[in-house]
């Protein structure tokens, strides 16, 4: 499907979007891994999500949608039964890492695919530890799915050292943790996402302690109600609009403010955009609130070293913004980027010179002087949801027209991008 997008003059309004598509994925595990039932309010309705839903019907748990809410009913963490077929991940990532830490410390043998691309995506991260801990494990030569897994005779806890901050890689050893004889321990060089310890504190499990987290395999799971907030990166397209369009203001209500989560916020507050928080809350375990962001004068910033980790699905996004922004806005130390759905830097760096813009790819990043001035372009999304809404973003504020080549491709994380972009945008 081709995308397109003209110019707008301005956005505005406010919007509600689909819950946080990594408390999702949790929820659904931990749900999976209780004995009783629980219940998921507001769960993302990406396609990323589904597949982590149909992976843990086929392994037995039972999922049944009842007015809106998701009810998962399980016998708790030993309960799975082997599947029939290869476990079939889609596009998600998320899901082929974190099952994995499940499925190493079953009983039982299991396959774990996806499609194309996720078929080339690096699996080494979790192979490497789960390894470690006596988990049974093939994969392709590149370290590539499908990944199968073998009951293991010896499936014990390790201390291990991330070599990269990873929420992923974190959360597939938390969770394989729960299955293994003695203590697990995961040392991070920065901390990640922090979703997988939050719900293990709803179990009344206290993992961390500075930059280590813990996990025991005697530790029990329990049945929990999940709210899910509204997904940050999804709101955060919209509020990137409201910046770089003059005379714009947008409000995203409900969304995740998890303090790992808010480097976009950061961001944009740097850079010069209007931000206001207001009615924070909790919402099982997570702070959620309204952002309003409202158009100013954009400048550029740098972004690195700790502050990654934070907004590292936001940094297409805000290649986007840099081309507005007065001066230059580098990205540095985000060469994981290289190893996302696509190679991101490369998506990034392309895409913006397609529209005129004047960027330089790094090693590990890149740089844009903002100019100011995009003009609309044919647009490859490399089969790549988050690039595939940059450039929606990206087109509404550039001159002519803009096309999104195989724009269907947001629907992985966020089927309804287009009906509220079009519902935010005024053209003259």
């Amino acid at each position: 499907m081709d995308y397109e997008v003209r110019g707008a003059s301005s956005v505005s309004g406010s919007f509600k979007v689909p819950g946080d598509k990594s408390i999702s994925h949790r929820a659904l595990l931990f749900s999976s891994l209780a004995n009783g039932e629980s219940v998921i309010r507001g769960i993302s309705t990406g396609a990323d999500v589904k597949s982590t839903a149909a992976c843990l019907s086929a392994l037995g748990v039972e999922i049944v949608e009842d007015s809106g809410e998701l009810r998962v009913r399980s016998k708790g963490k030993s309960s799975y039964s082997a599947p029939k077929s290869p476990l079939d991940a889609g596009n998600s990532g998320t899901t082929m890492r974190l099952l994995s830490g499940i499925l190493a410390g079953q009983k039982f043998e299991s396959t774990i695919t996806g499609d194309e691309t996720l078929r080339r995506r690096p699996m080494q991260r979790i192979i490497e530890p789960l390894s470690q801990m006596g988990a049974n494990i093939t994969s392709s030569d590149n370290f590539t799915a499908p990944l199968k897994i073998f009951p293991s005779k010896n499936f014990h806890g390790i201390r291990y050292e991330l070599p990269l901050p990873s929420a992923q890689v974190k959360s597939c050893i938390l969770f394989a943790g729960l299955f293994a004889d003695g203590e697990t321990t995961v040392m991070e060089p920065v901390e990640s996402r922090d979703h997988t310890e939050r719900m293990l504190r709803l179990s009344k499990i206290k993992t961390k302690s500075g930059y280590e987290i813990k996990i025991s395999g005697d530790h029990v799971i329990q049945p929990a109600e999940y709210d899910v907030a509204g997904d940050i990166s999804s709101a955060a397209f919209y509020l990137a609009a409201a910046a770089i369009l003059p005379n714009s203001s947008v409000t995203a209500t409900g969304i995740t403010l998890n303090p790992t989560r808010t480097g976009f916020l950061d961001v944009l507050a740097a850079m010069g955009a209007k931000v206001e928080i207001e009615n924070t809350r909790d919402a099982a375990g997570e702070l959620i609130g309204d952002v309003t962001v409202s158009h100013s004068e954009l400048k550029g910033v740098e972004i690195g070293g700790s502050m990654i980790p934070r907004l590292i699905d936001e940094l297409p996004l805000i290649g986007v913004m840099a081309a507005f922004a007065r001066g230059e806005t580098v990205v540095h130390d985000a060469d994981d980027l290289r190893r996302k759905e696509s190679d991101r830097i490369v998506a990034v760096v392309d895409n913006l010179e397609a529209m005129g813009a004047e960027v330089s790819e790094l090693d590990d990043g890149f740089a844009v002087n903002g100019t100011g001035n995009l003009i609309g372009a044919e647009i490859d999304s490399y089969k790549d949801h988050r690039i595939a809404m940059a450039f929606a973003v990206a087109g509404l504020a550039a001159r002519g027209e803009t096309i999104i080549k195989n724009a269907e491709w947001a629907e992985i994380s966020f089927p309804e991008f287009y009906q509220i972009l079009e519902k935010l945008v005024i053209r003259d």
